[in-house]
């Protein structure tokens, strides 16, 4: 497969990106971190770790703990802040020829919005990825991602604020029926979305009686969430019309082929680069070769074409 490049098209603005492959939020840093391990520019994207109006210290110590399969994460999205990635961070990525998505976070609807406006003035973000996986904190706690209705206010809050980038909505899989959210963020002005964030979990120490995480509960990650994540695919894209991005467990080219198969229009590695820090890297080499192998000749075609079981 000589070109691996993939464009989604969404109702108010498009990404283009030269390959699938993109790095998930959390997982990769600002992408700085990143650049020893191999070309920036050679990945699709990067979806740097989440941004809030305000810098953030996170939550206290420990914050990660290991997980048969998987990875247990409270990390309470620790950042420098969007005005000081702004003008520390983003001057130092090669954005000419790298899309760098700015992942958003905020307690409330309006701070969604004012993030929004702050961000989509940069030339250098390629897009916005809204974080609705978090408390609404005038609805007493409530995720936004856990309501459509919730999930719908923000995308519309964002959506006015956001201009001409192309506006992500990534979806949490703690929900009765994620297809219901994703349809609600089609319909206030999403132009893709992306799924799914962690999965809620915990581990505990039965020599210390305690939680192994000093939040006591977590985001599970890795290939342990693989099946959940694919299947959530599957419904998202049987249920919108636009473009899908695939995340959860991805660590190899395979992994990449099939939430394609399912669905997906683009993907995310997000833990494999913690125990692997070329791990994006070397999937965009190997992914030509393995379309190949499987017959793949464009991602059209490929797409969705999942057989009956």
């Amino acid at each position: 497969m000589e070109n691996t490049g993939v464009i989604l098209k969404g109702p108010y603005s498009s990404l283009e990106l030269k390959n699938p492959i993109l790095t998930a939020s959390g997982t990769f840093g600002y992408g700085l971190e990143f650049a020893p391990y191999g070309d920036l520019r050679s990945l699709g994207g990067i979806v740097v770790k989440g941004l809030s109006l305000k810098p953030r210290e996170g939550n206290p110590m420990p914050r990660i703990a290991e997980s048969p399969c998987g990875m247990l994460n409270a990390v309470g999205l620790q950042n420098c802040g969007a005005e000081a990635f702004l003008r520390d961070i983003l001057p130092a990525l090669p954005t000419d020829s790298l899309p760098v998505i700015a992942n958003i976070y905020a307690a409330s609807k309006e701070e969604f919005a004012e993030l929004a406006g702050m961000l989509s003035e940069e030339k250098g973000i390629a897009g916005l990825e809204v974080n609705i996986s978090c408390p609404n904190v005038r609805e007493g706690g409530l995720l936004f991602g856990q309501d459509p209705h919730l999930a719908a206010a923000v995308t519309t809050a964002v959506r006015a604020r956001a201009g001409r980038k192309p506006l992500i909505v990534k979806l949490t899989p703690n929900v009765t029926d994620i297809a219901a959210v994703a349809r609600a963020c089609e319909d206030a002005g999403a132009d893709i979305i992306s799924c799914i964030n962690t999965l809620s979990g915990m581990s505990v120490d039965i020599a210390t009686r305690r939680p192994r995480l000093a939040a006591g509960f977590g985001g599970l990650s890795g290939p342990a969430v693989k099946p959940v994540a694919l299947r959530c695919v599957r419904q998202v894209a049987s249920a919108v019309s636009i473009p899908v991005i695939g995340i959860g467990g991805i660590s190899s080219a395979g992994d990449v082929l099939e939430f394609i198969l399912v669905g997906a229009h683009a993907v995310q590695v997000g833990t494999a680069s913690f125990s692997c820090p070329d791990a994006a890297f070397r999937i965009v080499e190997e992914l030509p070769a393995v379309a190949e192998k499987y017959g793949v000749s464009d991602w059209d075609s490929f797409r969705s074409s999942l057989l009956p079981g």
